[in-house]
């Protein structure tokens, strides 16, 4: 048996709480505030109280973390945008870890007798989004600002082989990234 429920158009407008209509583009706008991250080599569209599914994270249940990799933080109108990443940090606690459902594999050529079936079951990590927008833990940023380096995190191999160039500092260019900033840390200690 199929159920299915019958909304009209307005009652599916009314429903949406924070849904405005822009009368100039004739679009419906939502004035709540989002985020989109990246985990897991994935990226997900955020707002406070999504419960997503990201891939396994090493998080117990119940523990806080941390999103660091923003990358565009909105509200309404106002959008900000990083290149690649905002300063910025979205909060959540894990509310469950588990396992997906079963994919069945099955590989099979015809006339050679042969046969291979394999399941998959991909694990995951539940969160629930609590802040959106915050100041980064002063945990994870207190080694740059004591040394008074910049966050090399968030600058890209150019910018970070410029600032080398910018303060004298002999790098090989080919290097890595990791590399780059360690030559660069070791020689302004």
């Amino acid at each position: 048996m199929i159920s299915c429920l019958i909304v009209s158009r307005s009652e599916w407008v009314k429903g949406k709480r924070e849904a405005t209509h822009d009368g100039e583009t004739g679009l419906r706008r939502n004035n709540k505030m989002y985020a989109v991250i990246e985990t897991g080599g994935k990226q997900y569209r955020v707002s406070q109280g999504d419960v997503i599914c990201v891939e396994k994270l090493n998080a117990e249940v119940g523990e806080k973390i941390e999103f660091d990799k923003v990358l565009i933080l909105g509200a309404g109108d106002s959008i900000s945008v990083g290149t690649p990443y905002l300063n910025s940090v979205v909060t959540g606690n894990v509310v469950e870890s588990g396992k997906g459902e079963k994919v069945i594999i099955y590989k099979y050529k015809s006339k050679k007798d042969y046969r291979k079936k394999q399941g998959h079951r991909q694990p995951y990590t539940k969160v629930e989004i609590t802040g959106l927008g915050t100041a980064p833990s002063a945990d994870a940023d207190t080694a740059s600002d004591e040394s008074g380096l910049p966050n090399f995190k968030n600058m890209k191999k150019a910018e970070i082989i410029e600032f080398a160039k910018a303060n004298n500092i002999e790098i090989d260019e080919k290097a890595t990234i990791a590399v780059l900033i360690e030559t660069i840390s070791a020689a302004i200690k």
